[in-house]
């Protein structure tokens, strides 16, 4: 299993609302559990010899979808768009600890700019901008942990 089919797991798992998950595979091991505070993601390498040959998914007998914790946007912010982070992982608005920000609010920004990184099992994935416009509010603090579809930026496109 490529690391691309453990976020595609991951984020199946979040978009279905089951608490927990397990699967396990000849040499991989992965649980998944997800809560109203935060997504867990334990991933286990272990010798084919010790686990058994099959697939065990466990999705709770009554599945609650996880709630979200979005900012409150007022009115006034309709006309902004949302840029929404399209993977769980940890924000962060620079590159590297040493480094600059990538957008600071007020700066103009077009398609294709690096808006963030979220890192996610160890990969640390680029977010670039899928509008032109100017960075009105970073809805995130540095460092925190993001879940799939949650607002990371406004931006105004006009």
């Amino acid at each position: 299993m490529d690391v691309k089919e453990i976020q595609n797991l991951i984020k199946f798992v979040a978009k279905s609302g089951a608490s927990e998950v397990k699967l396990e595979m000849d040499d991989l091991k992965i649980t998944i559990k997800t809560g109203s505070n935060s997504d867990t993601t334990i991933v286990h390498q272990v010798p084919a010899a010790q686990i058994p040959q099959q697939v065990v998914a466990a999705p709770t007998s009554e599945p609650v979808a996880p709630t979200p914790v979005e900012p409150s946007i007022s009115s006034d912010d309709s006309k902004y768009i949302t840029i929404k982070s399209p993977i769980i992982g940890t924000f962060y608005r620079k590159p590297a600890p040493d480094k600059p920000l990538f957008i600071e609010v007020g700066q103009t920004i077009a398609e294709g700019d690096v808006l963030c990184v979220i890192e996610a099992m160890k990969l640390f994935n680029e977010i670039e901008s899928e509008v032109s416009g100017k960075i009105v509010k970073v809805l995130v603090d540095d460092s925190s942990p993001v879940e799939f579809d949650q607002p990371l930026f406004l931006v105004d496109p006009s």
